[in-house]
């Protein structure tokens, strides 16, 4: 009998975290949960503890740990912010999926790295903010890193022919839906309400990454992302809008060949990629139906209209701790935003400010990025500095 791999989870709560849960359901005798991690919602833990009885539970909300405690669910509960790192040190993992947002998972991140666990990753924030540290890293300690991203996930199935070797790749092509803004005109865009932007044409997704696939700046991010995960210079990595959702992303090859990767714009097939790679199992998932597609469509992102994206080639360009700024300052105006204390233009505005007025160098530690991080968003999130 097969022994199942035991996953942990980071970010259980989310649309991510709950999906990974669909998938271990559909292979109830090939995966166990032995970890969880979240911040506050114990309604949604304790349920998935009643189901999946975890030995170890996170909460980095320590009201949110207390209360689960105080149902005595059988599990040692962990909390408050170190209880990522905790969880990840103690509980005996075969395989870490990291889908916290932001970067509150980057040292949780690093420890998983320095255990030598391969890690699933679908935290766009780790590798922007700071991949050359997590990457180096890896390399030094021979962990995969195994991307959730139904676009990356697509780029590793393309580059698996070649062994993913940089020397027989021409360009990466990321596929981008265009968000819900793709033919509104731009000068219309001071009238986008928090409500508007989060209606994704394609995808259910949380609030801050639906916030960043209509700017674009999702986009810029999974640029910066793949420059990492597949050492492939940034001018060689390109972004088309593709609003069927079909392709999922594809490589075109030293010899002129594209090679695509499609199915149904559904989260369980890149994440069931992750969790069994490099292996494919069959699923009870729909199924892709090539009959059915019609009308694919390409076309060229609109930077002027959607600026986000060039700004993050730019910070990804210049490297060292340009894209941790961009990353903190787009976190903190997607925040304000969806709180309607800034319009949708001013995201643009205060992230490009916020980049140009920090001074750039190539940091040596996570503790320096995260201290950064808390000095832009400060920055931006104190009035006096608005």
């Amino acid at each position: 009998m097969i022994k199942p791999q035991r996953v942990g989870i980071l970010g259980s709560t989310g649309s991510i975290g709950r999906q990974t849960l669909e998938v271990v359901d559909a292979f109830p005798h090939r995966f166990e949960v032995v970890a969880i991690a979240a911040h506050s919602n114990t309604d949604i833990v304790a349920g998935q503890v009643a189901k999946y009885h975890p030995k170890w539970v996170a909460m980095t909300a320590r009201p949110a740990a207390d209360a689960l405690q105080s149902m005595d669910l059988g599990a040692t509960i962990l909390s408050g912010a170190s209880a990522l790192q905790q969880i990840v040190t103690e509980a005996d993992v075969d395989i870490w999926v990291v889908a916290v947002v932001g970067t509150a998972s980057l040292q949780a991140t690093m420890a998983i790295v320095q255990k030598k666990i391969p890690i699933a990753l679908a935290c766009k924030e780790v590798l922007v903010s700071a991949g050359r540290l997590i990457m180096d890293a890896a390399r030094e300690n021979a962990v995969a890193i195994i991307p959730i991203d139904s676009e990356h996930a697509a780029l590793k199935q393309c580059l698996a022919g070649i062994q993913e070797d940089p020397a027989q790749v021409s360009r990466l092509i990321l596929t981008a839906s265009g968000g819900p803004f793709r033919t509104r005109p731009a000068d219309t865009f001071a009238t986008i309400t928090p409500a508007d932007a989060l209606r994704h044409p394609k995808w259910t997704m949380g609030a801050k990454i639906s916030i960043d696939s209509s700017t674009l700046m999702n986009k810029g991010l999974e640029v910066i992302e793949a420059h990492y995960l597949f050492n492939i210079p940034f001018d060689q990595i390109s972004v088309i809008i593709h609003p069927q959702s079909i392709i999922h992303s594809m490589v075109e090859f030293s010899d002129g060949t594209i090679l695509s990767q499609l199915g149904p714009p559904d989260m369980r097939y890149p994440i069931q990629y992750a969790l069994t790679y490099p292996q494919k199992w069959g699923n009870p998932w729909p199924k892709t139906d090539l009959p059915s597609i019609s009308g694919l469509e390409f076309f060229e992102p609109e930077l002027d209209k959607f600026p986000m994206l060039q700004l993050a080639y730019d910070c990804g360009k210049q490297g060292g701790t340009a894209p941790a700024v961009m990353n903190a300052a787009n976190e903190a105006a997607v925040g304000l935003f969806l709180e309607n204390r800034i319009s949708y233009p001013d995201i643009f505005k205060i992230v490009s400010h916020t980049v140009t007025s920090f001074s750039h160098f190539e940091p040596s530690s996570l503790d320096q990025i995260v201290a950064l991080d808390t000095d832009v968003k400060h920055q931006i999130l104190t009035p006096a500095s608005r």
